[in-house]
């Protein structure tokens, strides 16, 4: 598996963490997906296999923010964020444990 697929599948897991993955957030990844040439098939198997990933939150504070820092790379692979990676940064950044304040600092880094 390419290193942007299980990034991406990643992202997928930690969107369904809660236990279902909201409308904004599958607009998000669809965006995501379609901009990074993930087909919308892949992308559908992804959604519908969310709660089979065993995505597993890092116990110690220095794989958190690895994980958070591989998220934003990957999300700036096109140069930018758009509005609705930012918007999964924060609410992934926020399952890893950091605050908005903390989040902010690691985009801006």
């Amino acid at each position: 598996m390419s290193t942007a697929i299980e990034h991406f599948r990643n992202l997928v897991s930690l969107s369904a963490a809660d236990g279902k993955i909201e409308e904004s957030e599958r607009v998000a990844l669809s965006k995501i997906a379609y901009e990074r040439g993930i087909p919308m098939e892949r992308l559908n198997v992804m959604l519908s296999k969310a709660n089979e990933y065993h995505h597993v939150i890092p116990q110690n504070m220095i794989d958190r923010e690895k994980q958070l820092e591989e998220m934003i790379e990957f999300a700036k692979v096109d140069g930018s964020f758009c509005k609705s990676e930012l918007d999964l940064i924060n609410l992934v950044g926020e399952r890893l444990g950091f605050s908005k304040i903390e989040i902010d600092k690691f985009v801006q880094a």
